[in-house]
């Protein structure tokens, strides 16, 4: 019988804990709120829906949000000097650049300015490379909350075959680590991956992370596998096309209503982490 990876029952699971955290730290804190900071640079809509969603998910669980928008001409030195604002403003516990950023932006140089204390996406190079290395480190919040969703359902991850397409440093990278460290055999596959096919199909676990809709086709999926889905386009696919995979495959997350909900599940869970330690709590 195949296990429906709902991560959408999970985080709203989740946020009944995360709400009793919450108000255990505003009884100890004289009632000061975690504040979750969020960035936007630019007028994309989808964008503007994530940091929304962000926001509306923060206030269920009795946090604040704090929303700043920028022009799309902002250039990197005036993101990095509003990341300085909030790096060194201790009512904030968390910090999200919300990706993509304009092209003339330097992406990389903006996530690395964040705070490591604050780094509640996990896009930072020194929280990679402490999550990479096993050590205590906020993890990307996309592959961290599919980590948490295979852990809820039992799924074992010792020892399987995985294979990730798509080698996003917020996404596919982080992801194909953190199987590594949990004892998965990782194999990470690109634009540049030889017979791409041949891959999927010695795949136990397959993460779909390359950002294309229906991009594999369901007939590579072995029998059995457990299928992971971390696209969301247009008209409600994923990466992976999902027709028939119900019926045969150990494992599957639903798009919508797999691992998105789970992203901004860990968002949120890594801020109140992030409050706690601030307050000496964790």
């Amino acid at each position: 019988m195949t296990i429906l990876l709902d991560g959408k029952n999970l985080a709203m699971l989740r946020e009944r804990e995360l709400s009793d955290r919450v108000a255990a730290l505003r009884a100890g804190n004289g009632n000061q709120t975690p504040i979750l900071a969020t960035i936007l640079v630019g007028e994309d809509p989808s964008s503007a829906t994530y940091v929304r969603m962000k926001g509306n998910a923060c206030r269920r669980v009795g946090m604040d949000s704090r929303a700043i928008t920028l022009p799309s001409s902002a250039s990197t030195e005036t993101v990095v000097s509003q990341i300085d604002q909030l790096n060194a403003d201790p009512a904030v516990h968390g910090i999200l650049l919300q990706h993509p950023v304009p092209a003339h932006v330097d992406e990389r140089v903006c996530f690395d300015r964040i705070s490591i204390a604050k780094d509640v996406d996990g896009v930072t190079s020194h929280g990679f490379g402490l999550m990479a290395l096993g050590e205590s480190a906020f993890g990307s919040a996309t592959p961290a909350g599919i980590m948490h969703l295979l852990s809820h359902y039992g799924i074992d991850i010792s020892g399987k075959r995985a294979v990730i397409v798509g080698r996003s440093p917020i996404l596919g990278k982080p992801m194909a680590l953190m199987l590594s460290n949990a004892n998965a055999t990782v194999t990470l596959c690109h634009s540049k991956t030889v017979n791409l096919e041949a891959e999927v199909r010695r795949a136990q676990i397959i993460v779909g992370a390359v950002g294309k809709p229906n991009f594999i086709p369901s007939e590579w999926i072995s029998d059995g596998a457990i299928v992971v889905d971390a696209g969301y386009h247009v008209g409600g696919v994923g990466d992976i096309d999902p027709a028939g995979l119900l019926d045969r495959c150990a494992a599957v997350t639903p798009v919508p209503g797999g691992v998105g909900p789970m992203t901004i599940s860990t968002l949120i869970a890594q801020t109140v982490t992030a409050a706690e330690r601030a307050c000496g709590r964790s």
